[in-house]
């Protein structure tokens, strides 16, 4: 798969799927950030569950943020994704020296036993609207739990979610998927709890994470390969920080504030890494 979201609806059961994968726009952004390995994984996992996210998204610029708040050592990240189909994001902490090299570590011993997602869609100047929920963390993936917990508590829809990703040694992700099924009202029980099945097993988790997977053989694995394709969005890692934007921030500075910095200040931005040298 390429980096791109892809919805899809099974006619006869009406249930409806989405897949994301932004392995390229995690990596790109988990390079700028200089992340290590442990906490790469975790940035690629967040931007993945705010692409799934994103399909929610309908109004001319909107945005969806996903954001996890924890007590353990990389204590949350925040993601966000734009109707464009655009993401960027980071972990509160880029090197977890515990935990990097060594293999992928459990979510309790990196995020805390327990945590809180909230997930806010928005339009510059207003809050479309807002949810949190608090997770405990287990075996289960806990971002998966988050998005989950969020769509049941929050919204009152039946979802069952997947977020897979790996990072190499460099740091960099190797994958970052997402994938989403959700069962409406009116839809196929039965074929709902078989899916529901893939998701508790862990199955669905394994065909995600398979190298070289195509959202058509995704189907396949779920039981829906009657499923019929509705739509493909790109995405892509995007930032909307700027030269102009880092100086009119030193620009809103009272005077006094302003005389007391050096000539030229670095200023960098906590979503993507990005540093402006900007004149004072």
């Amino acid at each position: 798969m390429k980096d791109e979201l892809t919805i899809a609806l099974d006619v006869p059961t009406k249930l409806a799927v989405t897949v994301a994968d932004c392995t390229s726009a995690s990596g790109a952004l988990a390079r700028a950030h200089l992340s290590g390995p442990a906490a790469s994984r975790y940035l690629a996992q967040a931007l993945a569950g705010a692409a799934l996210l994103g399909a929610e998204c309908s109004a001319e610029d909107e945005t969806v943020t996903f954001r996890l708040d924890c007590p353990g050592p990389l204590e949350g990240f925040l993601a966000e994704a734009t109707v464009a189909g655009t993401l960027r994001g980071y972990t509160k902490k880029k090197i977890l020296d515990d935990f990097d090299g060594l293999g992928a570590p459990k979510d309790p011993a990196v995020l805390g036993e327990s945590g809180t997602f909230e997930v806010i869609r928005s339009v510059p100047g207003s809050i479309l609207a807002s949810g949190a929920v608090a997770v405990a963390f287990g075996s289960r993936n806990a971002v998966a739990a988050g998005l989950d917990a969020y769509f049941a508590q929050s919204l009152q829809r039946r979802v069952r979610t997947a977020v897979v990703s790996a990072a190499g040694d460099d740091g960099v992700p190797t994958f970052a998927r997402g994938l989403l099924v959700e069962c409406p009202p009116d839809g196929d029980e039965g074929a709902f709890a078989r899916v529901a099945e893939a998701f508790g097993s862990g199955a669905a988790a394994k065909v995600l994470s398979t190298a070289g997977i195509s959202v058509r053989s995704l189907l396949k694995k779920l039981g829906l390969p009657q499923a019929e394709l509705r739509e493909t969005r790109p995405l892509s890692f995007a930032c909307r920080c700027s030269a102009d934007r880092a100086s009119a921030m030193l620009a809103a500075l009272p005077p006094e504030e302003r005389s007391a910095l050096p000539p030229v200040v670095d200023i960098t931005c906590h979503m993507c890494g990005r540093t402006y040298s900007v004149k004072t």
